[in-house]
């Protein structure tokens, strides 16, 4: 009689965790060669041989208004999610990211015995903290792409394990600014700032006037000063081609996609809070980190946030690193004078110093720990 083949249960629901997923299923195979992975991921999972139950692209919705329109279908296809790993239970339940889609999947199979795990930890250690009650109740393991992520769940007595971020893997240690400027058809011997307002609309709406009253005003500090913004998608550009009429006087390049180029080619980027100070740290990059809500909505959400920083670095280093300046700081006169700040080259040469100790430290092999953590966690309940 054959030995049966474990059969791992996985549910990312978009792009990013179908990069981990991905990954995590090539690690798996090492350990498990004959293993059946199957759920819901995308084109890179399939790639890997995983059969998705259902096209990923129905759990990526965004916004308020299409997730209520969409509400039906998506707790149609958990239900049948749940029914189908209560019925035959894996291996294991490995939600990836989406935490409002998997947070009730894995709370139900993990409170029937399944082996559950979540990877990629939700922002609760930033706020609303209470959320890790659920959680503890819910899996058996946390994987984090940051340290100081496993920390907060070390507190909390929740099984917990440090893999990496798998963008680190995917800069240089060193930035190629002229390749870059060279690529994007820039002066090499003029200062460049990359402003990044967002990728989503009301972020854009939010950021955009702000940041370019401070490039407005840079400009007449700054001689030869070159302003490049990348724009997301199509949907950003269109938008930003819009906002940069308002102001014929400003000379912005603005480009479609292409952050990262955008970014290595510059002398500071100023940023609106999210990822993409994660990638201006790993291209060794000095930032200004900025993020305003509109004011109802930041009152309403204010008493929740529990982190003394916003912005990847700062929190990674535990202290303030790079310049935030939030809701109301985040005015022209103080942006102007922290981007001017950030250009000093002594502090951008002990910053780039202290950037590439924090890249080294996320720079492992994400999918390898996450694959043993989990063979771990399974191999002493082993029926296959």
């Amino acid at each position: 009689m054959g030995v049966v083949a474990p059969v791992f249960a996985m549910v990312a629901g978009e792009a990013s965790g179908d990069v981990l997923g991905a990954d995590l299923i090539r690690a798996l195979k090492k350990y498990y060669p004959n293993a059946v992975f199957e759920g819901i991921g995308g084109p890179k999972m399939q790639a890997e041989g995983f059969h998705s139950l259902f096209e990923m692209d129905r759990l990526s919705v965004m916004g308020f208004v299409e997730p209520l329109k969409r509400l039906p279908e998506l707790l149609g296809i958990r239900r049948s999610v749940i029914k189908r790993y209560l019925d035959k239970q894996p291996a294991a339940f490995i939600g990836i990211d989406s935490p409002d889609f998997n947070d009730t999947i894995e709370f139900k199979l993990h409170r029937a015995g399944v082996k559950t795990i979540h990877y990629v930890s939700p922002s609760v250690w930033a706020w609303r903290q209470g959320r890790i009650k659920k959680i503890k109740k819910s899996i058996d393991l946390m994987l984090c792409l940051l340290p100081f992520e496993a920390a907060f769940y070390e507190q909390h007595e929740v099984p917990v394990r440090f893999v990496g971020h798998p963008l680190a893997g995917q800069f240089k240690s060193e930035p190629d600014t002229e390749g870059a400027r060279v690529q994007l058809g820039l002066d090499s011997d003029r200062p460049v700032l990359c402003i990044m307002p967002g990728s989503r609309a009301g972020e854009v709406n939010m950021m955009t006037e702000v940041f370019l009253d401070t490039a407005q005003s840079l400009m007449a500090s700054i001689d030869g000063l070159q302003l490049i913004i990348p724009a997301a998608n199509k949907a950003r550009y269109a938008q930003l081609t819009g906002l940069l009429a308002l102001r014929p006087d400003l000379d912005i390049k603005l480009i479609m996609q292409q952050s990262h180029a955008a970014m290595e080619s510059s002398d500071v980027v100023l940023l609106a809070s999210g990822t993409t100070a994660l990638e201006a740290m790993l291209l060794k990059k000095p930032m200004v980190v900025s993020y305003k809500l509109g004011a109802l909505t930041y009152k309403l959400v204010a008493p929740f946030i529990k982190t003394p920083f916003v912005s990847i670095p700062n929190l990674l280093a535990n202290k303030m690193l790079v310049p935030e300046l939030i809701q109301g700081q985040a005015v022209a006169s103080n942006l102007s004078a922290a981007v001017l700040a950030a250009l000093d080259k002594s502090k951008r040469s002990e910053l780039a110093a202290v950037f590439a100790k924090l890249h080294d430290q996320l720079a492992v092999e994400s999918g390898d720990i996450a694959a043993a953590a989990i063979v771990d966690l399974v191999s002493a309940g082993d029926s296959f």
